[in-house]
């Protein structure tokens, strides 16, 4: 299994930080969770493309989590030319009606597909990628999943609990992914909460959103709904998880000598690996080691 941060920022532009994304390989399955703003091109520069994706995972559908995934269908089907399996996707409840807004006919793309399937031009490329006979247009398995569910792929299984985060206006959800090589934990946006600790207990790797330093939280819904650095660093030490990425960070920790800070104030709770999340990182299953000193 391999771990790699796409986007550990937020929805505050940025070109250091993309939004949210997460990419995860196991066996021949390459698995999203989340794929916000520009995490697709962090995916293109970690060496992966649209047709290599098999499953996605969304959490919940704030813009910052979830605006690539236009760009991902599209591509995925386009360039997969009716050659690929068709994606599968997982996420809360308007799921659907956000896929049939992209490629439905009445939806964004409609009048594109249209183009792309019916006139020359468009089957001219389609079968220059290997496309054969005439040109469908996508249909992703798109499933809207609860708290509790257990989806089960090749060789890995995937758990779904819900999380407190904007309720009632969106439903939240956080993932473990387990497998035989190890097990990675996804918090997507919440606060502080048992749920997260029941479902990162003795976990490998988790990403917590870790979005401000905490004592700064304006209101008590703020800290209910997005957690500090302290409170992760609770949850990572009560759950057992043996390596915690800080992530979906704020500019207000984002500076040097402060994330430094961050680091050292979560160590004093925190006993495991800690991680200060940025794009494209690489996360180990195991504890970090040192390479020779003089490579």
């Amino acid at each position: 299994m391999k771990i790699t941060l796409l986007g550990t920022g937020t929805p505050a532009p940025s070109l250091k930080r993309m939004s949210s994304g997460y990419m995860v390989e196991v066996g021949d399955d390459l698995i999203l969770f989340d794929h916000g703003p520009g995490a697709y091109h962090r995916m293109m520069e970690a060496g992966k493309r649209a047709v290599d994706v098999t499953h996605v995972f969304f959490s919940h559908l704030h813009y910052d989590h979830c605006l690539d995934y236009m760009r991902l269908l599209m591509t995925h089907w386009d360039q997969g030319a009716g050659e690929i399996p068709e994606l599968k996707v997982y996420g809360p409840p308007h799921m659907k009606r956000m896929t049939q807004a992209i490629i439905g006919k009445n939806g964004v793309f409609g009048p594109d597909l249209e183009a792309r399937t019916k006139h020359q031009v468009s089957i001219d490329v389609y079968q220059s990628r290997g496309g054969i006979g005439e040109r469908k247009k996508p249909k992703p398995e798109v499933t809207e999943i609860r708290s509790g569910q257990v989806i089960k792929g090749n060789g890995w299984k995937v758990r779904v609990t819900s999380v407190p985060h904007v309720q009632p206006y969106l439903i939240s959800y956080g993932f473990r992914l387990d497998c035989d090589a190890g097990s990675f934990v996804y918090s997507g946006d919440c606060g502080p909460c048992n749920a997260m600790k029941k479902l990162a207990k003795g976990a490998d790797v988790m990403v917590y959103m870790t979005h401000y330093l905490s004592g700064t939280e304006p209101s008590k819904a703020f800290a209910k709904g997005v957690a500090g650095h302290m409170e992760v660093a609770e949850v990572g030490q009560a759950a057992g998880v043996k390596n915690l990425v800080v992530s979906h960070v704020l500019k207000q920790m984002d500076e040097p000598g402060l994330r430094e800070k961050v680091l050292r104030d979560m160590g004093k709770v925190y006993k495991g690996n800690l991680f200060f999340g940025e794009d494209l990182m690489e996360i180990p299953l195991e504890a970090p080691m040192a390479t020779d000193r003089e490579r």
